[in-house]
């Protein structure tokens, strides 16, 4: 009988992040390495890590630490890094980090087993040295998905083992990905692509990630109903970009005619696009967006900032009045859309008027949910060589001040609906908590909740509709439009 193992994976980051740690618990699973919750439980402890931002990449040093400090006082033999940090940095976060075993990148997740094993027996697996990502695919995206084969987490290139374990993907088909769930929840990240073509003079993430290249609309619906056949009720789409859907597959509209698709998998209720960029929104796609029966009307659209100059230091495109119009144009078709966005203060160059046309922006907006973050330097990021660098008082200032009025406007917005009919999906029901869910225009973890005044009947998974009562924040308090089952209709 072979030796029992156990490996826990530990999650940072993103949505994008939580899918490849269900592909990695797959391919672990369907290996015979048992997944346990606890990493003190666990052989090895894997950590997923994020390599975004400073705050992030400090978040998941911490998180490694932590893991390091259970081989002392728990069973963990080993703690390993993956994820877009241990992808970014290879062997310079190794030797910066002595306590990982093992730091493993995106090429490592095809023998992920094999790997542990070997940092588990005490052997070394070699860290790699840190490279441009978007060097490994042509420039061109229609010769993409005809180029040598690329690790990409998530996209499902090899053909699975036969006689998976119960709970493993693929439900059906050579192509479908190995994929574990690591929680119960009626909510699922899908992958519909990889990487960025994008050139923000701010961001790094295609250095690491790659260029953009789409999963085949066959195998995001494969993994949709096996993920229905899980008990999923709702699935998001995530990428770097989910707006240059289909553009390396010869149809950039492609996402128009998967969308409606998606919506028919039988027990799928609701399918949430995230990740929008406004300078690629075409009339079509918004169209499906607030037409499609269970295709919900949200827009997380990735705005930054609107003053003119700022957004073209930013290598981005846009100003206050296009992007109000745009919200127009969706507003229009479905008045009660949700919109979230994110935006960096104290950017190089940033005056006190482009703060203020940030400020004016965002009063007008009626956004749902507004990230708003400071700007710091990345390395490898054009940005990093921009004149003009703010000190770090004013940046601090400006980032209170801005997310102070995002969060009276955010409330606010919350407060315009207020004797709504919403369509809630039920997430948990505790007796702490009581139920909570999320409405339409609230993504998970990002933008709010749904609090019930009276739990009763109520079950995780379940879809039905309220009345919104009250607010606290952004978070709306609503009761049951008639009993359980007439609401669930």
């Amino acid at each position: 009988m072979p030796e029992r193992r156990t490996v826990a994976l530990v999650t940072l980051g993103c949505a994008r992040n939580e899918v490849d740690s269900e592909e990695l618990a797959g391919r672990l699973a369907a290996d015979g390495w048992e997944l346990v919750e606890d990493a003190s439980d666990a052989d090895v402890a894997v950590v997923n890590t994020c390599g975004f931002v400073e705050a992030a990449k400090k978040d998941s040093v911490d998180a490694l630490l932590e893991a390091n400090d259970l081989k002392d006082h728990g069973k963990t033999q080993a703690v390993v890094a993956v994820g877009c940090m241990a992808e970014r940095y290879g062997k310079d976060l190794a030797e910066a980090l002595p306590e990982a075993d093992g730091v493993l990148g995106f090429d490592d997740y095809a023998d992920i087993s094999d790997r542990l094993q070997t940092i588990l027996n005490g052997g070394i697996h070699a860290s790699h040295t840190p490279r441009d990502r978007r060097k490994l695919l042509p420039i061109s995206p229609a010769e993409r998905q005809g180029a040598p084969e690329v690790a990409l987490p998530g996209h499902a290139q090899d053909t699975p083992p036969e006689d998976l374990p119960e709970g493993v993907a693929p439900a059906s088909g050579p192509r479908a990905p190995l994929r574990r769930r690591l929680d119960t929840s009626p909510v699922a990240s899908v992958k519909l692509a990889s990487g960025c073509d994008r050139r923000c003079s701010f961001c790094a993430i295609p250095s690491f990630r790659g260029s953009f290249i789409s999963r085949r609309p066959s195998d995001v619906l494969g993994e949709t109903r096996w993920l229905a056949e899980q008990g999923v009720k709702e699935v998001m789409l995530v990428s770097e970009n989910n707006t240059s859907y289909g553009k390396d597959l010869g149809d950039i509209r492609l996402l128009e005619t998967l969308l409606p698709e998606l919506a028919e998998v039988e027990g799928i209720e609701r399918v949430r696009v995230s990740y929008l960029q406004p300078a690629e929104m075409r009339p079509g796609l918004i169209d499906v967006l607030t037409s499609t029966d269970k295709v919900v009307p949200y827009f997380d659209l990735s705005f930054q900032h609107s003053a003119p100059g700022v957004l073209r230091a930013m290598r981005r495109f846009g100003d206050t009045e296009r992007f109000l119009e745009l919200l127009d144009t969706i507003r229009a078709k479905a008045p009660t859309a949700g919109v979230r966005s994110n935006f960096i203060v104290g950017f190089p160059g940033e005056t006190e008027e482009d703060f203020k046309e940030l400020e004016r922006f965002l009063t007008a907006a009626r956004l749902d949910a507004i990230g708003v973050f400071g700007y710091s330097d990345e390395e490898g990021t054009e940005a990093v060589g921009y004149e003009g660098k703010l000190d770090e008082d004013t940046i601090a200032e400006r980032l209170a001040h801005l997310s102070r009025l995002a969060e009276e406007l955010t409330a606010q917005r919350a407060e315009e609906r207020i004797g709504d009919t919403v369509r809630v999906l039920v997430e948990s029901v505790d007796d702490e908590d009581g139920a909570v869910g999320r409405a339409e225009h609230q993504a998970p973890e990002t933008d709010g909740q749904v609090v019930f005044t009276e739990s009763a009947g109520l079950a995780p998974g379940l879809m039905v509709e309220a009345k919104v009562v009250a607010t606290e924040g952004v978070d709306l308090v609503v009761e049951l439009v008639g009993g359980v089952e007439e609401a669930g209709r």
